[in-house]
């Protein structure tokens, strides 16, 4: 998720590597810990978000508003590729959680799917840009911003549910809608 990110906003990935490491082996070490010891599978994206929000407001030095726009619209990608390639790969969630090295498997594909998909964007020069001076809260990022703490909710409340097709709907729409928006911002600082 944080290549994702990085190479989606055009940021230097590279630039940040050992502090990413750091977040991403305490989100995994978060993670293990809320799934498996406190059985709260759906809390833990919430707090990888918002760990990754802090991260690159504070290390990578994103203002807060592309900060939170960066983080849900890479984990909303991130979710979306993963949730087709369960679909492509296993069928179902179901499959997936019944075998550990399906588990593996799948992490390994996402990771392949994306590091590929964003190494070759960047490459090509796509991506976002923004004017960072000029992202400050307005009426619009407070609108944004409350739509992002709603998506956040939805997010533990579908997994609860642990309905595939209704998963790969949403994070397709979220995608399409953070996409779009972000299209929209870099051409209005155009």
């Amino acid at each position: 998720m944080y290549y994702l990110i990085m190479c989606l906003f055009r940021f230097k990935w590279k630039g940040h590597i050992w502090p990413a490491m750091f977040v991403i082996l305490l989100n995994n070490l978060q993670s293990y810990l809320v799934r498996n010891e406190l059985n709260m599978d759906n809390v833990s994206p919430l707090i990888t978000i918002i760990v990754f929000i802090l991260f690159f407001a504070a290390v990578v030095r994103m203002p807060v508003v592309l900060s939170v726009i960066a983080t849900v619209s890479g984990y909303v990608i991130f979710a979306a590729v993963q949730t087709a390639l369960v679909f492509l790969l296993f069928g179902s969630l179901t499959a997936v959680n019944e075998n550990l090295y399906r588990g593996y498997l799948l992490q390994t594909a996402t990771a392949i799917v994306i590091v590929a998909s964003f190494w070759l964007l960047y490459r090509k020069g796509k991506g976002f840009t923004f004017d960072l001076d000029k992202l400050r809260l307005k009426l619009e990022d407070i609108v944004l911003t409350v739509l992002i703490v709603v998506f956040l909710l939805a997010i533990s409340v579908l997994l609860l549910f642990n309905n595939l097709l209704v998963n790969i709907v949403f994070f397709l729409v979220m995608s399409a809608f953070l996409l779009y928006y972000s299209t929209k911002k870099e051409q209005e600082d155009a």
